[in-house]
């Protein structure tokens, strides 16, 4: 199996250099491969022009958690994806813990959560209306194996980390370094250090 390359967002988005001149790519790795790290200081813009007359053919796909950082992983796959005519993917993955049993957890679903997370993305990065070229896939499993099996067929998988910044935020989180290591097509991990 390849390591995916890092992806040098100023080359390959075909984005002005003004609209992510806020970020900063790192490479990690001996032979110049491994994962792309993007830290800003400000947030994303939520302007992201207008789509394309032609089908969308590619996909970007990113990992939602509820997180402000899968926010910005999201805003983030968006800019990508229309430097790239791509379609964007939100996937919210759940885990039902059995080890919990039904004990106390009677009126508790993981599935609905998942599903919440998922329109509170829409409701915040779409003001509630998700574009045609935004698909939603809410799956059951574990989120580093749902993402990676997503990942094939991809342009570029997106997720967020909660980082610490500093030399503290190159330690990433579990999902995102089986995802670097694992997927199907180049990764991102978003940082933020707000």
């Amino acid at each position: 199996m390849t390591t995916p390359t890092t992806h040098d967002t100023h080359n390959e988005t075909g984005l002005p250099a003004d609209e992510i001149s806020d970020s900063r790519v790192s490479r990690f790795g001996v032979d110049g491969t491994g994962v792309a790290t993007d830290d800003y200081d400000r947030a994303p813009s939520t302007e992201f022009g207008t789509p394309a007359a032609h089908p969308r053919t590619t996909r970007v796909v990113v990992g939602l958690d509820g997180s402000a950082e899968s926010l910005d992983a999201l805003r983030r796959g968006i800019l990508v994806a229309t430097g790239a005519n791509a379609s964007v993917q939100g996937v919210v993955v759940w885990h039902n813990p059995s080890a919990f049993g039904s004990y106390g957890f009677s009126d508790w679903s993981p599935r609905a959560d998942a599903e919440q997370i998922m329109a509170d993305a829409v409701d915040q990065v779409f003001d509630g209306s998700a574009p045609a070229w935004f698909t939603q896939t809410i799956r059951q499993g574990y989120p580093a194996e749902i993402l990676i099996d997503e990942s094939r067929g991809a342009e570029m998988l997106v997720v967020g980390s909660r980082g610490h910044g500093g030399f503290a935020g190159l330690l990433l989180g579990s999902v995102s370094t089986a995802c670097a290591e694992h997927a199907h097509c180049p990764v991102l991990i978003m940082h933020d250090d707000r």
